[in-house]
């Protein structure tokens, strides 16, 4: 018989693992009697985990709901799905759930074995993001996310490599403070211990973070908090381009291809209007030449050139392409 700690455990997992359990069943899958059994459950019932029990020849016990979430046991396979599916969250654009995420990850990543971390890091690998690199959302590499969220949760200095809008690389030593989620775009917030001055750091520009093992005391941010900051710091720069197009095709098959970046309302049955921001203009033309519809861009006027000077160059390559055509089949 397992010594009772870890007997708890496996009993903790049991009830995660189904909603309801008859009282005989699960006292043999844990090899103990039935009194022993409610013992355990009791000892539960005082970690805080809300353990509702039926009474009766055919009792048994299910977890309920309590007024706050409980440590969970989750097992191999369990903890793989979780840490694969919070890096997708990560770059979620839904309020909320992206900065949760990376705090979940953190914690998860943390007492992972290094067997299943193997399997997190071959998993991501293989897999391809669905996202075709809008302006809006540039990728972030969950590793550094969960170093940094790491470093400022214990206030650890930390160095890495940062490369600037111009391509310009250097190396920073910096006091994390916060992680800011803005726009679908993650930035560190932290105070540049070599240009002594606070700063914003785009994660998707910097690599190699490092902690340092040099705790340090908490400054003051010259904001009101960090998302503050962070929007300060954007205020000087160029501003996203607003697209606004009509698409002859039903809003379902426009929002099914590019409602991830997208709004899109119906206008009539066959007919929509979709708007979207993005940093270039390239994105809204690629995207509105995968619909497979006719269309008709409403604004800005910049997108229109752009699509003209597309429509010059494809063509000319299509005509390069039948001029150069070759009937193999002649041998």
């Amino acid at each position: 018989m397992a010594n009772t700690s870890t007997r708890t455990l496996r009993l903790l997992s049991l009830l995660q693992t189904h909603r309801y359990w008859p009282g005989e069943e699960l006292a043999d899958r844990l090899g103990v009697s039935v009194r022993t059994l409610r013992r355990d459950i009791d000892r539960l019932r005082e970690l805080g985990y809300p353990v509702e029990a039926q009474r009766g020849v055919d009792g048994g016990y299910q977890l309920a709901a309590g007024a706050a979430l409980p440590p969970l046991v989750i097992d191999d396979e369990e903890a793989v799905a979780l840490a694969v599916g919070l890096q997708a969250a990560a770059e979620s654009p839904v309020e909320g759930v992206a900065e949760a995420s990376v705090r979940v990850l953190a914690k998860v990543v943390q007492v992972m074995p290094a067997r299943l971390r193997r399997r997190v890091e071959a998993l991501r690998a293989v897999t391809v993001p669905v996202d075709w690199g809008t302006g809006t959302g540039a990728g972030v590499d969950p590793d550094v996310l969960t170093v940094v969220a790491l470093a400022c949760r214990d206030g650890e200095r930390v160095r890495f490599s940062y490369t600037a809008a111009d391509g310009r690389g250097t190396e920073r030593h910096v006091e994390p403070h916060r992680l800011v989620c803005l726009n679908r775009r993650w930035y560190l917030v932290a105070y540049d211990l070599g240009r002594a001055d606070w700063r914003s750091f785009r994660i998707d520009r910097l690599t190699a973070p490092s902690g340092s093992g040099a705790r340090f005391a908490p400054r003051t941010l010259p904001a009101a908090d960090a998302a503050e900051f962070v929007r300060a710091g954007l205020q000087g720069m160029p501003r996203p381009h607003l697209v606004e197009a009509l698409v002859e095709a039903p809003a379902d098959h426009v929002r099914a291809r590019v409602g991830r970046w997208a709004t899109v309302e119906p206008v009539t049955p066959d007919r929509c209007r979709l708007r979207m921001t993005a940093d270039s203009l390239d994105w809204p033309a690629m995207a509105l030449g995968s619909l497979g519809a006719e269309f008709h861009v409403l604004a800005p006027p910049a997108l229109r050139s752009l699509l003209a000077d597309w429509s010059t160059r494809f063509a000319r390559a299509a005509g390069e392409a039948e001029v150069g055509q070759v009937d193999f089949r002649r041998g």
